[in-house]
């Protein structure tokens, strides 16, 4: 098992209800297999740097989870399909 980070950003143009929505299901995305979410941080609306599909502003999540690899790329597969997050990062942790 690998420790990864997650940030996403969530369309902010969509009603509370459907942000919320997304966010738990990419959340149960990663406890669906035998990995675990270690952290979940929900950062609030924020302003992008620069337009994204015509959007300003986002609500940005970020997750620590330890996974393997198999479900890293399922998850980045699901969410890059996903029209409600706008971008998304996923980053290794390395050991120390």
């Amino acid at each position: 098992m690998t420790n990864y980070e997650i940030m996403f950003i969530v369309k902010a143009t969509i009603d509370e209800a459907e942000i919320k929505k997304t966010a738990d299901e990419l959340q149960k995305l990663i406890n669906n297999k035998k990995s675990k979410v270690i952290e979940f941080k929900e950062m609030g609306r924020k302003k992008l740097a620069y337009p994204i599909n015509k959007e300003l502003s986002g609500f940005y999540y970020v997750m620590k989870v330890t996974t393997d690899h198999e479900t890293i790329k399922e998850f980045d597969r699901k969410v890059s399909i996903n029209e409600n997050v706008l971008r998304h990062l996923i980053i290794k942790i390395e050991s120390e």
